[in-house]
């Protein structure tokens, strides 16, 4: 993998990548460097096609504070075309995890303030320490969340959103599973265990058909149910029953065996293991 400076990244055999957020000394605060790294690394995950479910955490204590105070203090001496140019490459960043074509997975402990409530609100799948905390502090300094905001309103609903957008005030993870953030709260010992469980269940399934069903949910979300939806839903389906993994799932299932991949799956965790034996 490419070396980075405020990130970090790997995949292992089983095709699980990880995408480190590794500024601990600052909280793991981002700047306009540490957004370009990240653009730069879920492209190279994008077009690896061995990449079967992405990881998305960080160092030390804290997931992230949000935005780093020397590059908010850069972007108050900027122009409005320069900040508009900065702001286009943190929507990019959104953009690109929001729409990554492998399942993403969000592990969050302690803070998550600012910009980091997005990266959350852009992920498949959000587990936290019981103990993480979140805030959409934009008000208290004068500026909003305007570019993580369609992620983070579909998250949480309009509702939620007009009152932590207004007041900024810090809510905590009971909060944030019962609003829609996160989908699972443990402690803090078992973050990593269950979100490892979790990798599992998502390793298990056909990796053909869980980015097609990622790309439907897109294609039907918030649209009417016209018969020009139900006629692409119809060939959806029809053309993933006439697919390789498609044939094979369902050869699988009707002979009561276990289907290639899980099979492929199981050769790759060996290795992995192995690999962890020896390090």
């Amino acid at each position: 993998m490419q070396n980075f400076n405020y990130i970090s990244t790997s995949i292992d055999p089983r095709g699980v990548a990880q995408l480190v957020l590794n500024r601990p000394e600052v909280h793991n605060a981002f700047d306009d460097k540490m957004i370009s790294e990240l653009i730069q690394a879920l492209d190279l995950f994008a077009a690896n096609p061995a990449v079967r479910v992405l990881l998305l955490r960080s160092s030390g204590k804290n997931f992230s504070a949000g935005a780093d105070l020397g590059w908010m203090r850069s972007m108050a001496d900027k122009n409005y075309a320069e900040n508009l140019q900065d702001a286009g490459e943190l929507a990019r960043l959104m953009q690109k995890l929001d729409n990554f074509p492998a399942p993403t997975l969000a592990i969050v402990q302690g803070a998550a303030f600012g910009g980091a409530v997005g990266l959350v609100a852009c992920c498949d799948i959000a587990i936290a320490s019981d103990k993480a905390s979140f805030c959409l502090s934009e008000v208290k300094i004068g500026l909003i969340p305007a570019v993580i905001s369609p992620y983070v309103v579909r998250a949480m609903g309009e509702r939620a959103s007009r009152r932590y957008f207004l007041t900024a005030e810090r809510f905590f993870a009971a909060e944030a599973l019962h609003l829609g953030l996160l989908h699972q709260l443990v402690s803090e010992d078992e973050l990593h265990g269950v979100s490892d469980a979790m990798v599992q269940t998502l390793l298990a399934n056909s990796p053909a058909a869980v980015k097609a069903a990622k790309d439907l949910i897109f294609t039907v979300a918030n649209q009417p149910t016209t018969q020009a939806l139900i006629d692409e839903t119809s060939r959806r389906i029809a053309q993933i029953r006439v697919s390789s993994e498609g044939q094979e799932g369902l050869s699988a299932f009707l002979q009561k065996r276990t289907p290639a991949w899980q099979q492929r799956q199981h050769a790759a965790d060996t290795q992995d293991t192995d690999n962890k034996g020896q390090a």
